[in-house]
C-alpha cells in the first residue's frame, strides 16, 4: 500500500466512525480520536459500553447501524477476530473506507470489503500517517 493511496484516503474522508472507542485517556483509541477531531475530522465514537454517553463532546453510538448520517471511513480498534463482523457492518452502512489500526490484520475482512468496493488500510494509524505524510492541519 503506497503513501499516495493512504494520502488520498486521508485527504478525502470527512466523517469517521471509530469502532472500539474508549473513555480511558491512556488508550490508543482515545488518543487517536482526540487527534482526528483536532485535525478537523468529524468522529463518531462507537462503543456498546458507552452508548448514549458523550466522549470528547461527541455522542457515542452502540453500533455502526445506529449512525444516521453518511460515514466515509470506519476506523477499527478491535482485535483481528472481530474485524470481519465490523467489515460486514461497514458495508451495510455504505462506508467507503475500512481502516484497521496498527497491529490489526484480517485478510478475509480485507477481501470482503474490497469486493464490495471499499478501500482498505491495515496495520496503520492515522495519527502516525497524517504527520508522516505532511498532512497535519
Amino acid at each position: 500500500m503506497s503513501d499516495q493511496y493512504i494520502a488520498d484516503i486521508l485527504g478525502k474522508v470527512k466523517t469517521i466512525a471509530l469502532v472500539g472507542a474508549s473513555e480511558k485517556t491512556d488508550r490508543p483509541s482515545y488518543k487517536v480520536m482526540k487527534y482526528l477531531l483536532n485535525q478537523g475530522y468529524r468522529v463518531i465514537p462507537v462503543s456498546p459500553k458507552l452508548a448514549g454517553q458523550t466522549l470528547l463532546n461527541q455522542p457515542v453510538v452502540g453500533q455502526l447501524s445506529d449512525i444516521k448520517q453518511p460515514v466515509d471511513m470506519v476506523d477499527v480498534f478491535r482485535n483481528a477476530d472481530a474485524v470481519y463482523g465490523v467489515a460486514e457492518e461497514a458495508i451495510v452502512i455504505g462506508a467507503k473506507v475500512l481502516w484497521l489500526q496498527q497491529g490489526i490484520i484480517n485478510e478475509d475482512a480485507k477481501l470482503l470489503a474490497e469486493n464490495k468496493g471499499l478501500e482498505v488500510v491495515m496495520d496503520r494509524c492515522p495519527k502516525i500517517e497524517i504527520p508522516r505524510l505532511g498532512m497535519e492541519k
